[in-house]
């Protein structure tokens, strides 16, 4: 089953996050037992290159391939699905505006305006006959926008309403920012959770995806509850880390 089709069956989705530009890297992460890979070229260290090469392995794999491309170059959207990926996350769309740009790089005509091209996409996911990938693609590929500020959840349904839009990402560390004044970043904070709940809800009731980062595990089910479908977790530095401080406390365990 592609990404879009397990996220209409209200599957819930478990993505790692990985950030270092490493195809090798990334080979390793998808053969985790993570549902998707999201390489993110915001705040991580990919660049169109690494994206190109980093989904292969994840395809590979068996994973589902998700990008997340930095502000506002919605001309990677198009170039990461053209390289394979399912999804792509687009951070701080504020706006209806924002969504529609987002849309048009997204979806192929009528509904938006992305140009034709699958060179490593087509042929990485076993398509060989190119009308069937046209007239496939604008439902197998999946727009999430990201909601991580006041203007955002202000637009919100005029942003679920614009078509090609498949989805909301919720950025919880952007969210607690702008909900605190720029006093702290918690993306736990319990004072949010109850927009963070309207925004998964409103999102579903419009009959889109809703996502979101976890930064804590420990509260993944209640996200589950609000609504959220694909929790993204689990970055390099992450799971070396937890992975490190584990086995070391073993191996201390063992020497005492």
């Amino acid at each position: 089953m592609s990404l879009a089709q397990r996220l209409h069956a209200n599957e819930t989705i478990i993505t790692a996050w990985s950030g270092v530009p490493d195809a090798l890297t990334v080979e390793i992460l998808a053969g985790q037992g993570f549902d998707a890979v999201t390489l993110d070229m915001q705040h991580g260290g990919h660049n169109e290159d690494s994206v190109l090469r980093s989904i292969a392995p994840v395809l590979r794999a068996g994973k589902h391939s998700l990008v997340r491309v930095p502000v506002g170059r919605f001309d990677m959207a198009s170039r990461a699905l053209d390289f394979g990926a399912e999804a792509v996350i687009a951070p701080m769309v504020n706006s209806v505006e924002d969504a529609q740009r987002f849309a048009a790089a997204m979806k192929y005509p009528p509904l938006g305006e992305r140009s034709w091209g699958p060179t490593y996409a087509a042929p990485r996911h076993g398509s060989k006959d190119p009308v069937k990938w046209l007239q496939e693609s604008n439902a197998r590929t999946v727009s999430f926008a990201m909601v991580e500020t006041h203007a955002a959840v202000a637009a919100l349904d005029g942003i679920l309403a614009t078509p090609g839009i498949d989805g909301i990402f919720l950025g919880p560390g952007d969210f607690s920012i702008a909900w605190t004044k720029g006093d702290t970043v918690n993306g736990t904070l319990e004072g949010m959770m109850e927009t963070v709940a309207a925004v998964a809800g409103r999102t579903r009731a419009a009959g889109k995806h809703a996502g979101i980062y976890v930064t804590d595990p420990r509260i993944a089910g209640r996200f589950v509850d609000m609504g959220f479908q694909l929790l993204a977790t689990g970055s390099e530095h992450q799971l070396i880390s937890s992975g490190a401080a584990n086995l070391l406390s073993e191996l201390r365990k063992s020497l005492a």
